[in-house]
């Protein structure tokens, strides 16, 4: 099926949208939902896209949908919306509060916010909240391990949580290096860098990794390795580490890492190619249980180069989304059966058809992407904003909407629908969090003194 056919197939369900301005859509929902969130929630951490209420993370609001959703905001051309946030950060945030926060997830919406904040105004005191806030997660560091504990009290500094997945070990590097480059100061791509080169330390004569380790004796408590959720963002940010600043010791791990995932991960079936989870010292498969956040792999894949792997792994998800809709958190792909039907608004998907339209250019993603908006249009939107699916086999909504859903899905949407975009994977990298940094602000040189390479 071609685009066009696709397109005038949807015709209902876009309300007249002809191909040029489905990308029109897209922002139009966007702003509806933005506004939504500034009637019903600002200036706290989450708008409920049923009852019209609000949510926090923690005792108080860190703003975290404003700094979350600021680029897509700015991409879009929302200038006034996006100045609003840059205001209120300036002039009202403080972080200098007595709560327990969770340290990856702080990191990759809040800090990666900040600094893509940074990016786009220039403004020297959105830096200052920046590099302010980069301090209080440094103490989470502070571990025998040089590990990071699970939670950081923003105010005191003390620390709870001993045990970490791999992904929230040591997904830091790409935020941090980013605050070191910006305010001139190595520690905090050093901290994350250490932590990164310990686990590597800690890693099995295969070359795989457990799934949760204890930051206080470096013992794997979980000896189970995967690709996906618990690990991703390590993967992920190594290589996009090595991208923006160049770092030739975190492209050589990565490429360790990457051939032992595939020697020991991968299970084809025909043109699908699923990723198994397998026991770290031995290699054996133990586990065809997968999440939806594993979707993100075929975008690291084109943008390693393995665009091939990428087709088949990206067929394997789009069998599944056939078949559901939605890719849901958990499913046995072994079993053909789904452990936990709840789909959040994730990204990740889109995310890895944006990546293989635009590297590609074939119809298919962008038809897959298509269908995909049509059918959020069709179970997800509410009257306010967007809603979870409960389970994806009764598509009952839930009145929760993630910052994500904003800053990654909306924004990897628009990018794919809208080919004069300014960003795309040739020049921009992407943190976890969809924040985009142009890669030619990083002069490698630089990155060698203020990130202390």
């Amino acid at each position: 099926m071609n685009r066009l056919l696709l397109l005038f197939g949807l015709t209902l369900i876009f309300y007249g949208c002809s191909e040029e301005n489905i990308s029109d859509k897209v922002k139009d929902e966007t702003l509806r939902t933005w506004e939504a969130y500034e009637k019903y929630a600002w200036p706290n951490d989450n708008l409920l896209p049923l009852s019209g209420s609000s949510g926090n993370w923690y005792e108080n609001s860190i703003f975290m949908a404003p700094i979350d959703g600021y680029s897509t905001l700015k991409l879009m051309g929302f200038d006034a919306k996006a100045e609003r946030i840059e205001k209120f950060v300036q002039d009202s945030l403080l972080f200098d509060k007595n709560i327990d926060v969770k340290v990856f997830e702080v990191n990759i919406r809040i800090l990666g916010g900040l600094l893509c904040m940074y990016s786009y105004t220039g403004n020297p005191e959105i830096l200052n909240k920046a590099e302010d806030f980069g301090n209080r997660l440094l103490k989470a560091f502070d571990s025998p391990t040089s590990l990071p504990y699970y939670y950081v009290n923003l105010k005191t500094g003390k620390t709870k949580g001993e045990v970490v997945n791999l992904a929230e070990a040591a997904s830091y590097a790409f935020e941090f290096g980013i605050l070191s480059y910006y305010s001139k100061n190595p520690i905090y791509y050093q901290t994350a860098k250490k932590a990164i080169l310990k686990l590597n330390e800690l890693k099995s004569n295969l070359g795989l990794f457990g799934r949760d380790i204890n930051v206080n004796t470096g013992e794997w408590v979980q000896t189970q390795s995967m690709v996906g959720a618990y690990a991703d963002s390590y993967f992920e940010y190594l290589y996009k580490s090595w991208l923006l600043f160049g770092d030739d010791e975190l492209k050589a791990i990565w490429d360790k890492n990457i051939s032992a995932i595939n020697t020991y991960l991968p299970v084809q079936e025909g043109q699908k190619l699923w990723y198994a989870k397998a026991d770290m010292k031995t290699g054996e498969l133990n586990g065809y249980d997968i999440t939806l956040w594993d979707a993100y792999f075929p975008a690291l894949q084109v943008l390693s180069g393995d665009v091939e792997k990428a087709k088949l792994n990206f067929n394997a998800w789009k069998s599944l989304t056939d078949k559901y809709v939605f890719p849901m958190w958990g499913y046995n792909f072994k079993k053909d059966s789904i452990t936990n039907g709840y789909y959040q608004l994730n990204p990740e998907i889109i995310e890895s058809a944006f990546y293989l339209y635009s590297k590609t250019k074939d119809e298919k993603y962008y038809n897959y992407a298509a269908a995909f908006f049509n059918n959020l249009q069709k179970y997800c939107r509410t009257d306010i904003a967007y809603a979870h699916i409960k389970d994806v086999r009764t598509m009952e909504k839930d009145d929760q909407m993630e910052t994500f859903f904003i800053a990654e899905t909306m924004k990897y949407f628009y990018l794919i629908f809208n080919e004069d975009a300014p960003l795309n994977i040739d020049e921009y990298v992407f943190s976890t969090e969809a924040h985009p940094f142009r890669k030619s602000d990083f002069n490698k040189e630089k990155a060698q003194l203020y990130l202390g390479l």
